[in-house]
């Protein structure tokens, strides 16, 4: 066992190309098996073992800056670098973060979570690094699909400027959650598969094998290779068009090679771009002949990988479902997706239409102003985003989509906190949302409230946003139909027993159930019945039923923060007004909310139920 005796990156130069070998199964497997406990990104992590090694073998990190794009890739370089024993709590509150963490380590340069941003933070770090003298590289790990990303290549427009101790390392496995689209990864792929390039690669190692010098003709015959490849490989063309010069494409699996050509990229100037093959989901079985469905899970069984599936119905599975519906009724229905078609619940939709359903890689800003293209040719987009990358869109959404009022709707999935941490969190979306004119925002509690809701917008033809949870939706009184939705309207839910509510409880969205389980605690344990508020719209706010109900306290309760979400409308509606208190429950404002299960987080940041309730009942004592 290796693994075991690792402590630092520098611990590395004590083992061999053998051991290496070997070093990289044991991280297979405690990948493998921390993610089969805890959840986590398998397939990506899985893929560049032999690479993180090679890296951390060739360079001396932390002077050597290593940034990962996403950073799901990087489960090996937090086993290399000192967090062995975290890394087995992987996701959980106070264990490893799931993503590079400058906090946790100084190994992580940077956070790391949303793609496209590793060669502009590079590319600074490479520039600052040249104006101090100094001849240390910055390298950004990149995945194919960050090269959809707009931002990349405004990096990539600069390195010959500033890159002279810059190393793009492009960690090509045709994927990025599902393949990859666009015209770059179909160069890319011609690349990989170009007859002409690898009959010249292999008659160039015969040569060389065959002659009285290798040595001498091997260094020869590279400097005529790097000059051939412009001619030979039209992606290697345009990154040495850019100022970059182009390695590989190479084995990233093969690690004998990783280590020979790093070793050469570590003593070379100028900005250098070096092109790695590698396997999503290496190693594992499961994982590498399904990489899509493995690429970030919430925990399998072992031996097999069999994922259990989910308890009870998800907003993301009624979304699905009406999207389809919707598409047969409409043949005008559009979907768009950013590279997330699996996760935001389009996949069913791509099936039945695939003319329709648009997967515009990881571009969140074209995939709104795409969405506007097509909704001012009449088609009705319906463009599907989480809500923490939402927020890359935001200039997009409300120039090209607002300005014009154009009937787009946005779908935002993972709006509220997740496993994943603060760079996935979709908990500050609401607090810019809502200073945009003319955006109708609402937010389901149930999943017949989704479905409604899509259905209304689809009539409404106008910008509509619709944001949502990960998490199990609140399930109605099947013997208390929804109220009819109403442009602004509000909905109330029956008081028990019918007494004179001495309070108002608003629940946004799924925290209706919070909501639920705060009032029947009230009831019991305290005698205070409350008057259950489902607001559905956050803008246009149903600003009235707040200063109608003004002479009772009020609380609020939200997977937001507190800032700009349900209770900074709240207040906002009664603040010209006498009102009684008002009480907000929901993110702070002034902590950037950690990683760890969700119900974990509510617990740390008395988010429950119970705590809520207890917190409600002494502040009404203290009214009275």
């Amino acid at each position: 066992m290796f693994l075991e005796h690792l402590h630092q990156p520098a611990d590395l130069q004590k083992l061999n190309t053998a051991q290496l070998t070997e070093l990289c199964q044991e991280i297979r497997s405690t990948i493998i098996g921390t993610v089969a406990e805890n959840g986590g990104h398998l397939a990506a992590s899985l893929g560049t073992v032999e690479l993180i090694v090679a890296l951390h073998k060739t360079f001396q990190s932390p002077e050597d800056t290593i940034f990962f794009d996403v950073g799901h890739q990087a489960y090996a370089h937090k086993l290399l670098t000192g967090r062995q024993e975290l890394f087995s709590a992987l996701r959980q509150y106070q264990g490893c973060a799931g993503f590079p963490t400058p906090t946790e380590s100084i190994h992580d340069p940077a956070a790391a979570g949303h793609a496209g941003t590793a060669i502009s933070l590079a590319l600074g770090n490479a520039a600052a690094s040249s104006q101090a003298g100094q001849s240390r590289k910055a390298i950004a790990v990149v995945g194919d699909g960050a090269l959809t990303c707009g931002i990349s290549w405004e990096a990539l427009d600069m390195a010959k400027t500033y890159g002279q101790n810059l190393l793009v390392i492009l960690n090509d496995n045709q994927m990025s959650i599902q393949p990859n689209v666009g015209a770059m990864a179909r160069c890319l792929n011609r690349l990989i598969s170009g007859k002409m390039y690898n009959r010249f690669r292999r008659g160039v190692i015969k040569v060389v094998e065959k002659s009285p010098c290798p040595g001498r003709l091997r260094n020869l015959i590279r400097r005529l290779e790097d000059s051939l490849k412009g001619l030979l490989l039209p992606p290697g063309a345009l990154f040495q068009e850019l100022g970059l010069r182009y390695l590989g494409p190479i084995d990233g699996h093969d690690l004998s090679v990783l280590l020979e050509v790093l070793a050469r990229a570590r003593n070379l100037s100028g900005p250098l771009i070096l092109h790695v093959l590698t396997e999503k989901g290496r190693g594992c079985d499961f994982a590498s002949t399904n990489p899509t469905r493995y690429h970030g899970v919430s925990g399998y069984s072992l031996p097999d990988g069999a994922i259990a599936p989910p308890e009870g119905g998800s907003f993301t599975a009624a979304f699905s479902q009406v999207m389809v519906e919707l598409g047969r009724k409409h043949p005008e229905l559009e979907a768009v997706s950013a590279a997330m078609i699996p996760g935001t619940g389009l996949l069913a939709f791509q099936q039945n239409f695939p003319q329709q359903c648009h997967d515009v890689g990881i571009a969140e800003a074209h995939a709104v102003s795409f969405s506007a293209g097509l909704a001012s040719a009449g088609r009705r987009p319906v463009c599907a985003i989480y809500a923490t990358f939402l927020q890359r869109a935001l200039d997009c959404l409300y120039t090209d989509v607002l300005l014009s009022q154009l009937p787009v709707i946005f779908a935002c999935d993972r709006a509220g906190v997740v496993e994943d941490g603060p760079t996935h969190h979709g908990i500050y979306d609401l607090a810019f949302l809502r200073s945009l004119p003319g955006l109708v925002i609402m937010q389901p509690a149930s999943t017949a409230e989704l479905v409604a809701m899509l259905n209304w917008a689809y009539d409404l033809k106008q910008p509509v946003l619709l944001r949502y949870p990960k998490g199990t939706p609140w399930q109605p009184d099947p013997d208390c139909p929804p109220e009819p939705l109403q442009l602004g309207q509000a909905a109330l839910l029956p008081v028990p027993g019918g007494a004179v509510p001495k309070l108002l409880l608003w629940g946004l969205g799924a925290e209706l159930r919070t909501a639920s389980a705060v009032a029947a605690i009230l009831l019991h344990q305290h005698q205070l019945p409350a008057q259950i508020v489902n607001p559905r719209f956050m803008a246009p706010f149903p600003a009235e039923l707040a200063r109608k109900f003004a002479y009772l306290p009020q609380f609020s309760i939200e997977d937001h923060c507190l800032s700009g979400g349900l209770y900074s409308a709240l207040t906002e509606a009664l603040g010209n007004q006498p009102h009684q208190p008002v009480q907000g429950y929901g993110w702070p404002a002034d902590a950037i909310i950690p990683h760890g299960k969700p119900q974990k987080l509510r617990e740390v940041f008395g988010l429950t139920a119970e705590a809520i309730a207890a917190d409600i009942a002494a502040r009404m004592q203290a009214y009275s």
